[in-house]
């Protein structure tokens, strides 16, 4: 009887950084009873406000409710348009639909998948009145550029995997008007699930603040530092709870601290990658000449000669190598069908001639080459057979 080969590991996609700190800082809030949003909250919005050069930090459930809260007070609501990339996560659209609006989609730059100035200029009607550029996979949109075309138009930067990521030598998320956030575990820092929202005006943060927990005058963690002081909180506006807990910020604290050593490991995978694989005719994702990302995702766009991405990412699996598809367009998804548009060919493109390889933190340099040969063999045996 022939024994059946020994199958290797299988190398996932992704892998968060997470260790006894993090457990050890969860713990200590389970232990001091206040696991709701609270202090833990306010020191991580503090803390993360402060590494993006923000004035101010305003914790959510999500990178999503943080983009529908920013737009809210914006203002969106039905008819108004607001121009976003269809090469995105669908949340960037859909969150325009939550405020009622209407997505209007542009096109993106080949090399960055970010959105191409040209295409903003050329979808922005009377009706237009906001526009969120997305800083893909971690990779700096250069917002100057989409600023010079947008004129007084308020730009949302949509920087849900841009955390650790630069351009023009400062963080992502510096100087925004409004920047949105996510912690996902698919992110390079997280808190499991979470959000956050960064801006410089303190007026806007009170608001935002109040948005995110039911409109109430007075937060509920300022109620319980108030002591024996009796405080009646009111209800100003019609509001939401997309409120963060401080389970999840002590997690948060401790990844904030970990931040600038996961992008330099990354930054070095990466580097290897770019090494490895000029010989496959595919082109690795780079990044800008005025920028730094932190390689959230590591994409690679295909040769034309290739099997279609479902084909390829199928053969690596077979091998026991995770891939993704590249980034959505949500123009072809279902719940946009019929949604006009103008053409996206460079959109359209990329979503369906690119994917994404793994990339975590304690990859080794032997998963890395196992990753280039499993793609090498999927893009000239698509049967996986040899």
């Amino acid at each position: 009887m022939t024994a059946s080969p020994t199958r290797l590991p299988t190398i996932p996609v992704m892998r968060p950084l997470l260790g006894e700190e993090e457990a050890e800082a969860v713990a200590e809030v389970v232990r001091s009873g206040w696991v709701a949003q609270g202090p833990k909250v306010a020191e991580f919005e503090r803390e993360f406000a402060a590494s993006v050069g923000a004035g101010h930090g305003i914790a959510t459930t999500s990178c999503t409710t943080a983009l529908h809260l920013s737009l809210l007070l914006l203002g969106i609501g039905p008819g108004d348009e607001v121009v976003v990339p269809s090469f995105s996560f669908i949340a960037t659209a859909n969150t325009v639909r939550h405020c009622g609006g209407t997505p209007v989609f542009a096109d993106v730059e080949r090399d960055s998948g970010n959105l191409d100035p040209a295409s903003v200029a050329a979808v922005i009607t009377p009706r237009t009145r906001a526009v969120v550029v997305v800083h893909q996979g971690g990779m700096p949109c250069d917002v100057s550029a989409i600023a010079a075309v947008c004129g007084d138009l308020p730009i949302v930067e949509d920087a849900a995997c841009a955390a650790g990521s630069q351009a023009h030598g400062r963080p992502v998320g510096s100087g925004a008007l409004l920047a949105a956030w996510s912690f996902h575990p698919r992110k390079v820092l997280t808190t499991g699930e979470g959000g956050m929202i960064t801006t410089d005006d303190p007026e806007w943060a009170v608001r935002l603040r109040r948005l995110r927990e039911h409109g109430m005058s007075v937060s509920a963690a300022d109620r319980h530092a108030a002591g024996d002081k009796v405080i009646i909180e009111s209800y100003v506006e019609q509001a939401y709870n997309f409120r963060l807990t401080d389970l999840q910020a002590a997690m948060g604290l401790v990844q904030l601290r970990r931040l600038p050593g996961m992008v330099d490991r990354r930054r070095e995978l990466a580097a290897r990658y770019a090494s490895l694989l000029p010989d496959l005719g595919v082109r690795p994702v780079a990044d800008p000449p005025f920028g730094r990302s932190n390689f959230q995702s590591y994409w690679v766009e295909l040769p034309d000669s290739a099997p279609p991405v479902p084909d390829v990412l199928q053969t690596m699996a077979r091998a026991g190598v995770s891939g993704r598809r590249g980034i959505m367009a949500a123009h072809l998804e279902p719940a946009y069908a019929g949604h006009p548009h103008v053409p996206l060919p460079v959109t359209e493109h990329l979503t369906t001639r690119s994917l994404i390889l793994p990339l975590y933190h304690d990859m080794t340099e032997s998963d890395q080459r196992r990753v280039v040969d499993t793609l090498a063999a999927a893009i000239t045996d698509p049967s996986g057979a040899s």
